[in-house]
């Protein structure tokens, strides 16, 4: 079993930046690769960032390509998610994700462990 609890989230205007972070127990952390994903009101769950066990490889949805960078701390066992020149687009609840890979994946059916959700609202 892995535990994710999420964190970082709250109210921006357009242009600022917030740190989401994502804890996790459970299970040895350094050995997996963990994602982020999003799920805005009336959308579906889509995909935002990931990141291999090491931290050497990761990948990101166009959307969010060159403002949000994915990063660990295996030394205590979080993942961060910096988002700058954030957009009102940007507004959705964001989890955390732990797949049983060692390397990045995109989809969701990939990830086995979920966090609760951290809310994260642009305003224009």
């Amino acid at each position: 079993q892995v535990q994710l609890v999420e964190s970082g989230g709250g109210l921006v205007q357009a242009g600022g930046s917030l740190r989401l972070s994502c804890a996790a127990s459970g299970r040895t952390f350094s050995s997996y690769a963990m994602g982020w994903f999003r799920q805005a009101p009336g959308k579906e769950r889509e995909f935002v960032a990931t990141i291999d066990w090491s931290g050497g490889s990761t990948y990101y949805a166009g959307s969010v390509k060159g403002r949000f960078t994915i990063s660990r701390d295996n030394t205590r066992n979080t993942v961060y998610l910096q988002m700058n020149s954030l957009k009102p687009e940007d507004t959705a609840v964001y989890y955390c994700a732990a797949t049983g890979s060692s390397y990045t994946r995109i989809y969701s059916y990939n990830y086995d462990y979920w966090g609760q959700g951290t809310q994260v609202t642009v305003s224009s």
